[in-house]
């Protein structure tokens, strides 16, 4: 029979320090509980005809059995043995803005429960009398602590006889109660703007706000162009390509707290280009991919321009993505990334990202770099300042070897954008660059 023991527990009003649950047949052939140290308990439920177990408190309390509880360093093979990976979804935070108000609960037991000389049916509601000297009251964990109470011993550390108590040797003299406001005060505030985590959002809960305003997430059409791009799934011919920047950048946008709208390629032509920049206007951004070059075929600006685009900047002295533009289509601000694969992603990371921040109303949305010791050599750099896919370990931050900006692979394996600046001179084992977190 499975038994709750915490039920079985409540069935007895003379808890003992130490008991052996047994069973006993009572002459009309109900059974009853009963105990090594000579109490009687409450008579079995129906249908429950045989229950064992040891219960122990104090110092000389038994091990509880080989995997009842589980070491904080053991292996976690055993829990992840019992989940499965959950259907790929998408999705991020929504940015906070919020000033919150609170309440702070009166001062409550933390662990483990005092056995006292009355026991209190209600004990979660609290105990509404006054402790006298020489008197206790036996409470619950996270119950107020009784007016006239000063300290509160685990029942672990008590013994007790009827309506006596009697504390152990060596009883745990740790301080049990959390006093009022210890961890936040009415009034209190969580200071915005700030992505909501998930400790925030406890937090928030557990100051009783139930609503906070949050920014909006930003619309952002990302369009790719090129008559060369089928989709995933698709039949290109031998000169075609699949396109794979845009489902990158969606996930890199959804991520940042944005949410990524999909447009359909566009064809290499003016008026496939108009349509697509129409279907984008009720987007609060519109990123385009490919065309930012000086090709035949590279007509983005000019569609842009007949569209009356503002433009803001156009190309950047950085590998990859030189060919990279910036302005304003009306009221909608437009950024145009380099096709190649690597390029668009880099950039996405250097320019995009900041943006979305910025949208977000992030106090600091510019890109922030790190520094860490060069693992390997590298040789002088060129005029262009170079985002190279690195590996950042225990050991430092290494390039690598292949930077050609068509090689996703490189930047699937990197975790890190190591930075050089134009015309960085060689550097040695060991001298700090600075690099982007991927």
């Amino acid at each position: 029979v499975g038994v709750d023991w915490q039920r079985v527990d409540s069935l007895f009003d003379q808890p003992a320090v130490a008991r052996v649950y047994t069973v006993s047949r009572e002459a009309d052939g109900g059974s009853r509980i009963a105990f090594g140290d000579g109490i009687r308990g409450a008579r079995l439920p129906s249908g429950v005809d045989n229950i064992r177990a040891s219960y122990r408190y104090g110092a000389g309390a038994a091990k509880p059995p080989p995997g009842a509880i589980q070491s904080i360093a053991r292996p976690t093979e055993g829990l992840l043995s019992v989940v499965s990976p959950l259907p790929a979804s998408g999705g991020a935070d929504a940015e906070s803005a919020a000033e919150l108000r609170d309440s702070a609960p009166a001062s409550a037991l933390t662990l483990g429960r005092a056995v006292s000389l009355q026991d209190f049916a209600a004990m979660a509601r609290g105990y509404a009398g006054v402790l006298k000297t020489g008197e206790a009251v036996r409470i619950f964990t996270g119950a107020p602590v009784p007016e006239g109470a000063d300290y509160v011993i685990i029942q672990e550390d008590v013994a007790r006889s009827g309506d006596q108590i009697c504390l152990q040797e060596g009883f745990d003299t740790s301080p049990y109660v959390r006093p009022a406001g210890s961890d936040f005060k009415t009034g209190a505030t969580i200071t915005a703007p700030r992505r909501l985590a998930p400790a925030d959002l406890a937090l928030i809960a557990a100051m009783n706000t139930p609503c906070v305003t949050v920014t909006r997430k930003p619309q952002i059409a990302i369009l790719a162009t090129g008559d060369e791009l089928v989709l995933p799934g698709g039949h290109p011919r031998a000169d075609q390509i699949i396109a794979s920047n845009s489902f990158g950048l969606k996930a890199m946008v959804d991520q940042a707290g944005g949410r990524g709208r999909l447009l359909p390629i566009s064809q290499d032509s003016i008026a496939s280009l108009t349509d697509s920049f129409q279907r984008a206007e009720s987007a609060d951004l519109i990123v385009t991919i490919g065309g930012a070059s000086v090709g035949d075929h590279d007509l983005v600006a000019t569609a842009a321009a007949e569209l009356g685009m503002e433009q803001s900047f156009y190309k950047v002295a950085m590998r990859p993505g030189k060919p990279l533009m910036a302005g304003r289509i009306g009221k909608t601000p437009m950024l145009g990334l380099p096709g190649n694969p690597v390029s668009a992603l880099v950039c996405g990371a250097v320019f995009l990202l900041p943006m979305i921040r910025k949208m977000l109303g992030h106090a600091d949305w510019t890109t922030k770099t790190l520094q860490a010791p060069l693992s390997a050599p590298l040789p002088a750099n060129g005029p262009r300042a170079h985002y190279m896919r690195a590996r950042l370990d225990h050991e430092g931050i290494k390039a690598f070897g292949r930077q050609d900006s068509s090689l996703l692979t490189v930047l699937a394996d990197a975790n890190a954008l190591l930075i050089r600046p134009p015309h960085d001179p060689a550097r040695s084992v060991g001298e700090t660059v600075e690099y982007l977190p991927l």
